[in-house]
């Protein structure tokens, strides 16, 4: 129910309305005071709705909006800013190195499919899935010129303090399994299965 008042106020708004609606509405029928009150309290109490979702945010919220800042530092060619996110040294190191193969004029989220957090473990875990746009340009490889290349990419993300930090990452083509330029962020090798 958190999640849902956080998350999706107009699911709650809506319920708030129907059933203020329908308490006036007997309160019309049968001259229930009791329902009348119960019926405008409901309807006052929307608002709140709206503000209590719009200061509140979820553990999805902040994955969701962090993936959209690395996203625009990558497309920035913002090196130090797009790894900021990553858990160890070495995972760093690697997502650095493999971005300075490349120039990007475009890196967009194009679906966030999946965002599960783990809220049972501890720290709390996530696993994101989504689908990215990116625009690329090497630098070592000059075969490779403003092309537009679909990536999906799989993140494991832990909670450390307030903040979320990428534990693991793989990126792929849209379809099918990893291919010459898919890395396993966490151990620096592609990997061998989906």
């Amino acid at each position: 129910m958190t999640t849902l008042l956080a998350e999706e106020p107009l699911i709650v708004s809506l319920m708030l309305g129907a059933m203020g609606f329908g308490l006036l509405f007997a309160w019309l029928r049968n001259g229930a005071k009791p329902a009348a009150i119960a019926g405008l309290i409901c309807l006052a109490i929307i608002p709140l709705a709206w503000v209590i979702a719009g200061r509140w945010e979820t553990d999805r919220e902040q994955i969701e909006s962090l993936i959209y800042e690395l996203a625009n530092a990558v497309e920035q060619n913002d090196h130090e800013s797009a790894v900021r996110a990553l858990a160890n040294p070495a995972m760093e190191s690697l997502a650095r190195a493999e971005l300075q193969n490349w120039t990007f004029s475009v890196a967009k989220v194009t679906q966030i499919q999946k965002i599960r957090v783990f809220n049972d473990t501890y720290p709390p875990e996530a696993d994101i899935k989504l689908v990215v746009k990116v625009r690329v340009s090497g630098k070592k490889d000059r075969v490779i010129q403003n092309v537009q290349i679909p990536r999906r990419l799989d993140l494991r993300m832990e909670k450390s303090g307030d903040q979320w930090l990428v534990t693991d990452y793989q990126h792929m083509p849209i379809v099918g399994g990893p291919d010459q330029f898919s890395k396993r962020g966490g151990t620096g090798q592609t990997p061998q299965g989906n």
